[in-house]
């Protein structure tokens, strides 16, 4: 206290004395203070809110219609939707010349019976597209019989493309893998997430999404699972060989949040996009009345664990009478992603592809603002 009170008559001598000097030094203090201050609340929200916004900008409907709806009176009769989709560039190899840039969908069908099996389909143009007569994935596995295989999510690392999807025996839903390397036929690699087990899951595994490149020496997968209150959330894993898969959190990475529209469920939806300012992952989430909408959370690029931030508004909501009405009402289901084909270079525009009422397949345009560190 006797050298604080010291300091302070030095200080009133010296502004009687040199006034000159003491007025520097005041605005000396002064700065000093202002730098050791910590940004108030709402700088930090605002820097948040800059990294939130640059993500996807003019998101619009590509086509006012379904561009896949169930057909005939088996396999695909009920339901088409929840579809992946990947970008197959223009063959090199003299001995395939005709084989054109194409985007390649697998989808959910569904039966009258509401078996689930996967659907193939191609497009160049990614509106129009053209079916295969049978579908690739049927139930075969003891965790697949009698509910189907469902919500099918692609990633090509190397020279192998990797299915995640839903397994469901009408007991358990739980999150499966299969390999292939011409996206026809598949290798089932079996369960990867059991249900009923982890950190904080009580129910179900569902809902895959790999992170397109490894990040500190693991790969990364973003999924769905039941917490204790009943509610579904999203978790992480990693993995050294896309095969074996340990949970990385000891609770949801992206929980939900009360009275918003993310509220009853947060589930992953297509390929996360790696940029150098994060992690950008498009997301499925529901309210307490179970209308879907879509949402954009952001990964700290070098921790995927990290989230910096996410949208406090869907950006994307059910209004066509085909998203309201269906199997299930009010869905919007984004679980495709693929960038434009023959867009300008540089112009980062997606194709979103996304279910509709768990009956159609609908297909929406957006721009990528943040710069890209990998095109997928």
């Amino acid at each position: 206290m006797i050298e604080c009170i010291n300091f302070f008559e030095r200080l009133r001598l010296l502004a009687f004395v040199q006034p000159r000097r003491f007025f520097v030094l005041l605005c000396f203090l002064c700065f000093c203070l202002t730098i050791a201050k910590p940004p108030p609340d709402s700088v930090k929200a605002a820097s948040d809110y800059s990294k939130a916004r640059l993500t996807f900008s003019d998101w619009r409907r590509v086509s006012d219609a379904p561009i896949l709806s169930p057909q005939g009176n088996t396999w695909e009769s009920a339901g088409t939707f929840n579809p992946a989709v990947i970008f197959l560039p223009q063959t090199r190899e003299p001995a395939y010349p005709d084989h054109p840039a194409k985007l390649v969908m697998l989808y959910r069908a569904q039966d009258a019976a509401g078996t689930s099996r996967i659907g193939y389909a191609e497009s160049t143009d990614g509106i129009h597209f053209t079916r295969r007569a049978e579908p690739v994935v049927s139930p075969e596995a003891d965790y697949e019989k009698n509910g189907g295989v469902e919500d099918p999510r692609l990633q090509e690392i190397g020279d192998t493309y990797y299915l995640t999807y839903t397994g469901y025996n009408k007991k358990d839903a739980q999150l499966c893998l299969a390999t292939s390397h011409n996206l026809v036929q598949w290798e089932r690699k079996g369960v990867i997430l059991p249900a009923n087990r982890g950190n904080w899951n009580v129910k179900w595994t569902k809902s895959g999404a790999i992170v397109p490149e490894k990040i500190d020496g693991k790969y990364w997968m973003y999924w769905l699972g039941t917490a204790f209150d009943g509610t579904d959330q999203m978790g992480l894993s990693s993995s050294t060989d896309l095969l074996h898969w340990t949970e990385a959190t000891q609770t949801p990475v992206l929980p939900r949040r009360a009275g918003q529209f993310d509220s009853r469920v947060v589930e992953p939806g297509p390929t996360p996009i790696v940029t150098p300012d994060g992690i950008v992952l498009i997301y499925n989430g529901a309210d307490d009345k179970l209308v879907y909408r879509t949402g954009i959370a952001i990964f700290d690029r070098n921790d995927p664990r990290k989230l910096i931030s996410r949208t406090d508004a869907p950006i994307f909501s059910p209004e066509k009478n085909w998203e309201k009405i269906g199997q299930v009402p009010n869905v919007v289901f984004v679980e495709g992603m693929a960038q434009v084909p023959n867009a300008p270079s540089g112009s980062n525009e997606f194709l979103f592809y996304y279910g509709a009422a768990d009956k159609y397949v609908g297909v929406a345009r957006a721009r990528l603002q943040l710069p890209l560190n990998k095109r997928n």
